[in-house]
C-alpha cells in the first residue's frame, strides 16, 4: 500500500522537475519576437506571487510582435463568411467544426501553435512554468502548455501539411513586379462541442514550453448556452422497471423528460464549485480542480423515469422551453433481476481523446475506437443491455471541461443503455483526503465530479460508492478499491454481508468489480517501484477471502492497462483449470473451487505491457485495445475478450457452466 512517505517523495521530484522548469528558462528569440528570463529571477518572481494563485504568473515581458500582417480569422461550415479577430463574433452550434487561419506569417515555425480557450479570457502575455507540477501530479508526463490560463484543446499549426513549406502564401510588399515581403498561413480545424462558456482562439510561438502569445481571435458563443446535452443512463436497482437519466445544462432550472408516449418526469438539479474541490498539496501549488483545471460544470440534472417494463425499448427527449429540447431517441431496460438471460459489457480505464487530433491533457488514444466499436455493435447488433465501466472513468483529473469531452464522447452508447460505473483512483485519491492512497491521481476532484455526473445506486451516502445491483441471472457487486476495505471497514463488512445475501436460485452467477486488482502480470518498472506497484499486497490477503466465501464467479479489476485473465486461484495458487469444450476454455462451477480473475483495463488508456517471466496463476495475457463481452443464462456464463478494431476479433473466449 502506497504509504504518505512514497508520496512525499513523488511529489519532491514533481517539485523539483518544476523548479528545473523555471529555472533553466533564459532567453526565447525568433523572428521579431523576442523574451529574456535574465529581466528578474523567476524563482523570486514566483513565490513574491504566490499568496494569490489565480495570479502565479511571469509576464513575458519583451513578448512583442512587430508583424504588421499577422491575423487570425475563423470559419465554421454553416457560416458563409469568415470572422476576423477584430470581427462580430460567431454563434457555435452543439457540436462544430472551427477552422482557424492564422496569416501573415513571415517565418513559420515547428514551435506555432494554436489553442483553444474558455471561458474566453485572453491569456495575454503570461507564463506560468510551475504549471508543469500541475500537469505532473495527475500523471500526464506528455508535453502540456506552460500558459497560465487552461487550453481547452491545443495543436501544432505544423498539422497543416502546407504551412512549414509555406504552400499558402501571399505577396504582402511589391516593387516593380517583384515580391519584397511574402507571408505565409496555416489552417487548423478544431472539433467544438458546446461547454457553455465563451471561447477564443490564442496564436503562439515558442512551443508548449515557452509559450510566446502573437495574435488572438474574438470571443465566441455558443447559438444555446443552456443546451440539455449528453444525457447517459443509469440503473437506480434491479427491477429494471425505473431509468435514472443525467444530463449537463447550462440553465438551472428544472427540465423534464417525456418518456414512452407522453409520460414526463421533472429533473433535480446540482452543481459543484471549486470550494468542493480537494485542498491545496502545498502553500505554493493549487490542485487543478480549484484552480488552473477548473471549469464551471453548468448544472447537472437528473430524472427518474418510472413505471417501465424490463428489456423493453422506449423513446425518450429532454429539456426545457428555455433550454431547449433534444431530439427524441431511444434507450432499453436491461432485463430485471432473475430473467434469464444478460448480455453485458465490461471494460476499465477508458478516458477519452479528440476526434480532430489535436491535444489535450492526458489523452487516451484507444478511446475513441473502443467506444466506436460498441456504438456500432449496439446499432447493428442491439446486442448489449447495459455497461460497466470499473473505474477510471474520465481522466479529467482535475481539468474539468474534459469531463464534457467524455461524457460527449460515450453519449452514442450511455443514451441508449444503461452505463454503469465504478470509482477509480484517477476519481477520487488525494492526500489527506481519507482515500486509501494519498496519490494526487484525481487532481483534486476526490470524487465529488464523478458522484455529480454518474450517481449509481450506493446505499451507504456521500463518499461511499459501493452498491450492488442484479440483472438477469447476475448479480454484481461493486467495491471502492479507494476507500478503506481492510477487516472490519465499513466496506469490508457491507461485501461480506452483501455476498453472503445473494439468492442462487435467482441470480447464479456473481461478478465481483473494483478497480485496482488482486491479481496482475504488470511489467515491473521504475515508476512501479515509487508508487508501490500494481498490486497492493495487503489488498488480496483482505480481499481474497471474501470472495472466496461468497462464491464469486469472476472477479474484474482495472488499474492496469491490459487484458489479463488467471486461473481459477486463491493466494496466487491455482486450484482449478479449465478443460476444453470446444475450443473454448471452460471451469466447471458445480464443484466451485475459487474465482477466476480478470483485467480489463485496455478500453483507452496508453497500454501496458507483461513481465518477461509470467506468474503461474496467469492464463492469458493480451496487450491490445477492447472491452469484454459477457452472456449469461441460468447453466452458462460466457465471457470474450473482443478488440476494437474493424473486425472485432474475439481474442479471448472462456465461460463458467452449472
Amino acid at each position: 500500500m502506497e504509504t504518505r512517505l512514497l508520496f512525499s517523495l513523488r511529489f519532491c521530484i514533481l517539485s523539483f522537475a518544476a523548479i528545473l522548469i523555471i529555472s533553466s528558462s533564459s532567453t526565447f528569440v525568433r523572428g521579431e519576437h523576442f523574451w529574456s528570463s535574465e529581466q528578474s529571477d523567476p524563482l523570486t518572481t514566483y513565490f513574491e506571487q504566490s499568496q494569490h494563485s489565480i495570479n502565479k504568473r511571469r509576464k513575458l515581458e519583451s513578448c512583442i510582435d512587430f508583424n504588421p500582417y499577422l491575423s487570425i480569422s475563423i470559419s465554421t461550415a454553416a457560416s458563409s463568411t469568415s470572422a476576423s479577430s477584430s470581427a462580430a463574433t460567431l454563434l457555435l452550434q452543439d457540436v462544430e467544426n472551427v477552422t482557424v487561419t492564422v496569416s501573415g506569417i513571415l517565418d513559420p515555425s515547428e514551435a506555432d501553435w494554436i489553442a483553444v480557450f474558455s471561458p474566453a479570457t485572453a491569456p495575454d502575455t503570461n507564463f506560468c512554468p510551475l504549471n508543469e507540477a500541475l500537469y505532473l501530479e495527475t500523471g500526464d508526463v506528455s508535453p502540456q502548455p506552460l500558459t497560465c490560463l487552461y487550453p481547452v484543446k491545443y495543436r501544432y499549426v505544423s498539422a497543416d501539411p502546407e504551412y512549414l513549406s509555406c504552400g499558402n502564401s501571399e505577396c504582402r510588399e511589391e516593387i516593380l513586379g517583384k515580391c519584397l515581403v511574402k507571408t505565409c498561413s496555416g489552417s487548423i480545424t478544431f472539433r467544438i462541442i458546446n461547454i457553455r462558456t465563451t471561447m477564443l482562439f490564442a496564436f503562439f510561438t515558442g512551443g508548449f514550453d515557452a509559450p510566446c502569445l502573437l495574435k488572438t481571435s474574438s470571443a465566441l458563443n455558443f447559438s444555446n448556452p443552456s443546451s440539455p446535452l449528453y444525457a447517459h443512463l443509469a440503473s437506480p436497482d434491479s427491477t429494471a422497471t425505473s431509468m435514472r437519466l443525467t444530463w449537463v445544462s447550462g440553465n438551472g432550472d428544472p427540465q423534464e423528460v417525456y418518456y414512452d408516449g407522453g409520460r414526463t418526469s421533472t429533473s433535480t438539479i446540482s452543481t459543484f464549485t471549486p470550494s468542493q474541490m480537494c485542498c491545496k498539496l502545498s502553500s505554493e501549488l493549487d490542485n487543478p480542480a480549484s484552480g488552473f483545471g477548473w471549469h464551471d460544470p453548468g448544472y447537472i440534472h437528473t430524472a427518474l423515469m418510472t413505471q417501465l417494463t424490463p428489456s423493453s425499448s422506449y423513446s425518450y427527449y429532454y429539456g426545457s422551453a428555455v433550454a431547449g429540447w433534444t431530439t427524441s431517441r431511444s434507450f432499453k431496460t436491461p432485463p430485471a433481476a432473475g430473467a434469464k438471460t444478460l448480455n453485458v459489457v465490461m471494460y476499465a480505464d477508458m478516458g477519452k481523446a479528440e476526434r480532430d487530433h489535436s491535444d489535450e491533457h492526458y489523452v487516451q488514444p484507444g478511446a475513441l475506437g473502443v467506444i466506436d466499436a460498441l456504438t456500432e455493435r449496439i446499432s447493428a447488433l442491439e446486442d448489449v443491455d447495459l455497461v460497466f465501466h470499473v473505474g477510471d472513468i474520465s481522466y479529467a483529473t482535475g481539468f474539468m471541461v474534459e469531463w464534457d469531452s467524455f461524457l460527449e464522447m460515450i453519449n452514442p452508447v450511455a443514451s441508449r443503455v444503461s452505463y454503469m460505473t465504478a470509482i477509480g483512483n484517477h476519481e477520487r485519491d488525494f492526500p489527506y483526503s481519507g482515500s486509501v492512497y494519498e496519490t494526487p491521481d484525481s487532481g483534486g476532484e476526490c470524487g465529488v465530479a464523478y458522484e455529480a455526473y454518474f450517481p449509481m445506486p450506493t446505499q451507504a451516502g456521500v463518499d461511499k460508492p459501493w452498491y450492488s445491483i442484479e440483472s438477469g441471472p447476475v448479480h454484481f457487486t461493486v467495491m471502492s478499491t479507494e476507500h478503506d476495505w481492510t477487516q472490519g471497514s465499513e466496506q469490508y463488512n457491507w461485501i461480506q454481508n452483501d455476498l453472503a445475501m445473494v439468492d442462487r436460485s435467482s441470480t447464479p452467477w456473481v461478478i465481483f468489480a473494483g478497480h485496482r486488482p488482486a491479481y496482475s502480470s504488470q511489467q515491473d518498472t521504475i515508476v512501479n517501484d515509487i508508487i508501490g506497484g500494481a498490486v497492493d499486497p495487503s489488498f488480496p490477503p483482505a480481499i481474497e477471502p471474501l470472495l472466496l466465501n461468497g462464491k464469486v464467479d469472476l472477479a474484474v479489476w482495472g488499474h492496469v492497462h491490459n487484458y489479463e485473465r488467471t486461473c481459477a486461484v486463491y493466494k496466487s495458487k491455482c486450484l482449478a483449470f479449465p478443460s476444453n469444450v470446444n475450443g473454448v476454455d471452460t471451469y466447471n462451477n458445480t464443484n466451485y473451487k475459487a474465482p477466476v480473475h480478470a483485467v480489463i483495463g485496455m478500453a483507452g488508456f496508453t497500454l501496458d505491457s507483461f513481465s518477461r517471466a509470467p506468474h503461474t496463476w496467469s492464463s492469458v495475457r493480451i496487450s491490445k485495445f477492447g472491452y469484454t463481452y459477457i452472456q449469461a443464462n441460468p447453466n452458462r456464463l460466457s465471457v470474450q475478450f473482443v478488440t476494437s478494431s474493424m473486425a472485432g476479433t474475439v481474442e479471448d473466449s472462456f465461460q463458467f457452466t452449472k
